[in-house]
């Protein structure tokens, strides 16, 4: 009998905490640049009358303990209105040697932490060290994960959020003070958008919800709420001009609906408006922001190893702390 460790959403979040899981990215990240870690490009079957789509992510990681990893995803649209996460699904360790399974985690709790984790690496390297005011776009999952993972990275004296809910926007703000730095509604995305530092945009728009015209020079922008080519967050102009940087060129030459878009007007030419990937940063192959004044956006599709190395750690930290529950497969 195979004995595996179930980790529910509870025991997750117990387990993965937003600081270490940054560092847990940062290091997958920088993993995968130099070759250690591999991915293939997410499936997909959006299958017609379906009320989502279920994407497959598997990875592997090599070294002395080398892993195996699955992520099976449910998008659903209609669930925030139920109350519920968007993403459904579970992530799955298999032991790199043997195939056999070692973990299974509650997909959703995964992917929020790890999602924000990674905007909070990308803005601890690309935001401007004197970045003070932050502004996230949405109220839902992702932008209560941003909140609890940006708050720490740069020392904000001001943050403003926004939703076309100004009831989800409130909830957010009241559950989410930083000791002494309210969290304000603002009343409008320009308003919210308008003199911020770091703005964070994590809505299920299929429209772009800001205006390059509201960003200011030297302002960081992490987009992670469009995932699919038929999704965008952002307006063509704002990806035109900004320094451009992305956790993975085929994630977003295949799946970012405002970078397709923009090559397709003919706006740029392709992926040679990307800097870099993000991992590429952190192991020192590609700079970074050079120049304060630079308009620097991390365009974040979500990727395999990401949640491998969240899942990883999360086990790792379940088993010190004795949460989840053990059973025979």
């Amino acid at each position: 009998m195979t004995r595996v460790l179930v980790l529910g959403h509870d025991d997750v979040l117990a387990a993965l905490t937003p600081p270490e899981c940054a560092d847990a990215m940062a290091g997958v990240l920088a993993a995968h640049a130099r070759g250690e870690a591999y991915m293939p490009l997410r499936s997909v079957m959006m299958a017609p009358g379906a009320s989502g789509l279920l994407g497959l992510m598997p990875a592997w990681r090599g070294g002395e303990t080398a892993v195996f990893s699955l992520k099976a995803v449910c998008v659903m649209p209609g669930n925030p209105a139920r109350g519920l996460d968007a993403h459904q699904g579970i992530v799955g360790l298999f032991d790199g040697e043997t195939g056999i399974p070692t973990a299974i985690l509650n997909g959703s709790a995964v992917t929020a932490v790890r999602t924000a984790a990674v905007s909070a690496v990308a803005t601890r390297v690309l935001a401007r060290d004197d970045a003070r005011v932050l502004s996230i776009l949405g109220a839902g999952v992702q932008a209560r994960a941003h909140l609890d993972a940006l708050a720490g990275v740069r020392e904000f004296e001001s943050i403003r959020v926004y939703s076309p809910t100004a009831a989800h926007a409130r909830a957010l703000a009241d559950a989410h003070g930083n000791g002494d730095v309210a969290v304000d509604v603002a009343p409008s995305a320009e308003e919210a958008v308008r003199g911020a530092d770091v703005v964070v945009l994590a809505t299920n728009s299929r429209e772009p919800v800001i205006d390059r015209e509201w960003l200011a020079p030297g302002a960081h922008v992490n987009a992670i709420g469009a995932s699919t080519p038929a999704a965008r967050e952002l307006d063509v102009a704002t990806v035109v001009a900004s320094v451009l940087f992305c956790d993975s060129r085929e994630s977003l030459r295949n799946e970012a609906g405002e970078f397709r878009l923009a090559v397709q007007e003919g706006a740029i030419s392709g992926e040679d408006h990307v800097r870099g990937e993000l991992g590429e940063v952190l192991a020192g192959v590609r700079p970074g922001r050079v120049d304060p004044s630079e308009l620097t956006l991390f365009r974040s599709l979500g990727l395999a190893v990401e949640d491998l190395a969240a899942a990883e750690h999360a086990v790792a930290a379940a088993r010190r702390l004795g949460v989840g529950s053990e059973v025979e497969l």
